[in-house]
């Protein structure tokens, strides 16, 4: 079952560099080789379900409608319980080449189950990440302090300087 650091690097796949969006999933064998590194086969039906699926949960987490496309990721998808000495263990079951797709999906679900109000976009504007805030007074707002608070603050600052003539 994927993680949360699998379910961050797939939200985090689109990141603004340059001031140019990319999308480090757009070449089929970076989707490949991060379905490898999950235990994914690889292949287009694997690459479609993983691409349809971070687009859903990255659409949702900015406040967008996007419920359909993650329905259609959970379409026919089972859980079933198979107890054991050791406790219980959950089997998905779901076509092989979904099975990533539904995992990114359920990692989403345990993430914002098990840490409510701390999944969400950074609020730099022009960036395209996302954060998981750890932080006790869950007050993070940036992906990075030194790359997106860092300039926001600077650019705060400099705005309060030209707006207050004789300050420097």
């Amino acid at each position: 079952m994927l993680d949360e650091q699998a379910l961050m690097e797939a939200l985090n796949s689109t990141p603004v560099v340059d001031g140019q969006p990319l999308d480090l999933w757009h070449a089929d064998h970076e989707v490949d080789s991060w379905a490898r590194k999950h235990g994914g086969g690889g292949g287009d039906e694997e690459r479609r379900w993983l691409r349809t699926a971070r687009d859903a949960l990255q659409a949702v987490e900015s406040g967008e409608a996007a419920e359909s496309r993650l329905r259609r990721v959970l379409a026919g998808v089972r859980r079933t319980p198979e107890p054991s000495a050791a406790g219980v263990a959950w089997h998905l079951e779901v076509a092989p080449e979904r099975r990533l797709a539904v995992e990114l999906v359920l990692a989403w679900a345990d993430v914002k189950e098990r840490m409510p109000g701390r999944l969400r976009p950074c609020e730099n504007p022009e960036c395209r990440l996302f954060l998981l805030d750890r932080s006790r007074a869950n007050t993070a707002r940036w992906c990075s302090m030194k790359t997106c608070g860092n300039r926001l603050k600077a650019r705060r600052h400099q705005a309060r300087a030209r707006e207050t003539p004789g300050l420097d």
